[in-house]
């Protein structure tokens, strides 16, 4: 009986999920002929979107990661103009339970809003536009 029990209590133990699962979501902002496509990678607190992007004409884009909606990290690339390259933002999301969304989104030379994607871990998706 006992060792039944002990047996039960180990099960439980090692059957425990970790509370912050990794995830990736496929990233596709495009306006026009530019362009920020690439894979956000979530892990326990930090986000990592690994991309390529063009600009036609002068663009930039801008990436940051959410704990719901409180934002924890913002960073963007500077203004590219005709040009295309690889590009990398590394989010930190060091809270409890780390980044649950992200936004990338895509500006012209004068900051204004060309196109954007919204990201979620759970699911490993993105959808259109900034929620």
């Amino acid at each position: 009986m006992a060792v039944t029990a002990a047996a039960s209590v180990a099960g439980m133990v090692f059957a425990a999920t970790p509370a912050t699962a990794a995830g990736s979501a496929p990233v596709s902002v495009e306006y026009t002929a530019s362009y920020y496509k690439g894979t956000a990678t979530w892990s326990n607190r930090s986000v990592f979107v690994n991309g390529s992007f063009k600009a036609s004409n002068c663009r930039r884009v801008y990436a940051r990661a959410f704990a719901g909606s409180t934002s924890l990290d913002f960073r963007s690339t500077s203004t590219w103009c005709n040009r295309s390259g690889p590009s990398d933002f590394s989010l930190d999301a060091n809270v409890v339970g780390g980044s649950d969304n992200i936004w990338i989104y895509m500006t012209d030379e004068n900051g204004k809003y060309l196109s954007g994607q919204t990201c979620y871990r759970i699911g490993g998706y993105c959808v259109d536009g900034l929620q």
